[in-house]
């Protein structure tokens, strides 16, 4: 979900700095760097000699057309491929990976998401309503990682969140907050990547159930909270918890959305989501407004869970718009995607857009049989946008981000690493891999990620050491972790 977005510097002594606006060196230099030493403790002078990046011609060279007229857009726009250009064509000593690229600093961003976790000054009290999201941004980046035994945090997380739900089910972003759409989904999927019954039991799911009914519109949609804004993200939060959780789908009976003869939590949301896509191609947060990459994912996620994605996208979006939209959003030579037309590349986009790729291309080349069938032709550039991560994104300190002129923050961290995943591994939809489970909306367990093979590697930029954990593409957390909670939630046979 777009949330405003904590700005979370590498150590704790430049926090309030950095939030009072104060200037700072994001990133060591490379003198500083050579004489620090590298990331996990690998000394710069044991790189003799780095190898040549094997970086794509279309990524290290500059655009062959630029507008001519000057703007402010214009502006950042040069700007923006001027400072990733010299990341892309760095041959500086840093430690790099066989492909001549950066390595993922796999241990800097641990420890930059553990200090996440912690402590904050007074001053970040603006950031409070967000607390939901720093756990999930933080938790998920960690387990994707894979350097940390993520059920740690199982006892934390419990005490951390269970004062956040409120008596009508949904949680807020803090105790004595409203309860939010948003907040409930960070919070329910902070639970299923950490797991542990604990935690899954501190939720009142009869309360939840009944609380999502008040959210239901009598146009099919979903509001974020009472008397909140109408979008798709509250579509999609709204079916992650229905579908996760195992929620009954008849609306309650005291759901003002009866009035409107409405009897499932259900009714008129597919065609409310095919409302949403634009003349773009790209699908916007309500009808009538502007086509956005995170509110697309949002709509193809949805989608997603409300059935099979060959069926449901096809059926409720102008596909080869989406597909033309989304392709314009990849940017050459930066390798990154933006999240609207005439817009700046920004690393979570990497996951907001770079991860509607595996659904769409689900939609376009339909179900496979097994997870060893012969993947599908590309859509989109994994080169690029892997290239982008590792060589713009990355602080030497810890921490991923926007684009390289900004400060690392969970929100940007977490989301890099989600479409290094994407770029990494091949997801598709695959039904004979259907879970045992017995309730609604299991589309979303039914993704696998496919087998490599010789194609995979054309275009590899990056090492095994450079991965990163695969993730479910529709709920965006670690693979099987979805998976075990609807087990777990299912397993109650009702509330």
């Amino acid at each position: 979900m777009p949330q405003p977005r904590a700005s979370e510097p590498s150590t704790p002594t430049t926090r309030l700095a950095e939030l009072l606006g104060a200037s700072r060196i994001e990133e060591m230099s490379d003198s500083e760097t050579q004489a620090g030493g590298t990331d996990d403790g690998a000394a710069e002078a044991e790189v003799v000699a780095p190898p040549e990046p094997v970086i794509n011609e279309l990524f290290t060279t500059p655009p062959k057309i630029r507008v001519q007229v000057e703007t402010k857009t214009s502006k950042e726009q040069a700007k923006t491929v001027d400072e990733c250009l010299e990341r892309l064509t760095d041959r500086s000593g840093r430690a790099r990976n066989s492909h001549g690229l950066q390595r993922l600093r796999k241990a800097k961003h641990n420890e930059f998401l553990h200090d996440a976790l912690g402590d904050y000054p007074g001053k970040f009290v603006l950031m409070d309503a967000s607390r939901p999201w720093l756990l999930y941004w933080s938790l998920s980046g960690i387990a994707l990682l894979g350097s940390t035994d993520i059920t740690d945090f199982e006892d934390r997380l419990a005490d951390t969140v269970t004062p956040c739900q409120n008596r009508d089910g949904g949680f807020g972003g803090g105790h004595g907050q409203i309860s939010h759409l948003a907040a409930s989904y960070a919070i329910v999927l902070a639970l299923v990547i950490v797991g542990g019954d604990e935690g899954f039991n501190l939720i009142d799911r009869r309360a939840m159930w009944h609380w999502l009914g008040a959210m239901k519109q009598s146009d099919g949609g979903f509001t974020l909270c009472h008397g909140g804004e109408e979008d798709v993200r509250g579509a999609y939060c709204a079916l992650v918890m229905l579908s996760i959780l195992d929620l009954p789908l008849e609306l309650p009976p005291e759901a003002p959305a009866r009035q409107s003869g409405m009897t499932s939590l259900l009714d008129g949301l597919l065609e409310w989501i095919s409302k949403c896509q634009t003349y773009e191609g790209g699908l916007a947060g309500a009808p009538g407004c502007e086509a956005h990459g995170a509110y697309t994912f949002c709509g193809l996620a949805a989608l997603c869970i409300l059935g099979e994605p060959h069926a449901t996208i096809n059926k409720s979006l102008d596909v080869p718009s989406l597909v033309a939209w989304l392709s314009s959003r990849q940017h050459a030579p930066e390798g990154g995607f933006a999240g609207r037309t005439n817009k700046l590349v920004d690393g979570c986009y990497s996951h907001w857009v770079g991860g509607c790729w595996a659904l769409v291309e689900a939609a376009v080349h339909g179900p496979v049989s097994a997870p060893t069938a012969a993947p599908p032709p590309r859509l989109w550039s994994r080169e690029g946008l892997a290239t982008y991560i590792l060589q713009c994104c990355q602080n030497a300190q810890g921490g991923l981000k926007d684009k390289p002129s900004k400060n690392p923050d969970a929100y940007h961290t977490n989301y890099n690493i989600c479409g290094l995943s994407a770029a990494q591994h091949r997801y598709a939809y695959c039904p004979s891999q259907e879970p045992d489970m017995e309730g609604n909306l299991k589309a979303g367990f039914s993704w696998v990620m496919m087998a490599e093979g010789e194609r995979e590697e054309e275009g590899r930029v990056f090492d095994d050491e450079d991965r990163v954990g695969a993730i479910n593409p529709v709920y965006v957390v670690p693979v099987g972790r979805a998976e075990r909670a609807r087990r777990f939630f299912e397993s109650k046979r009702g509330f």
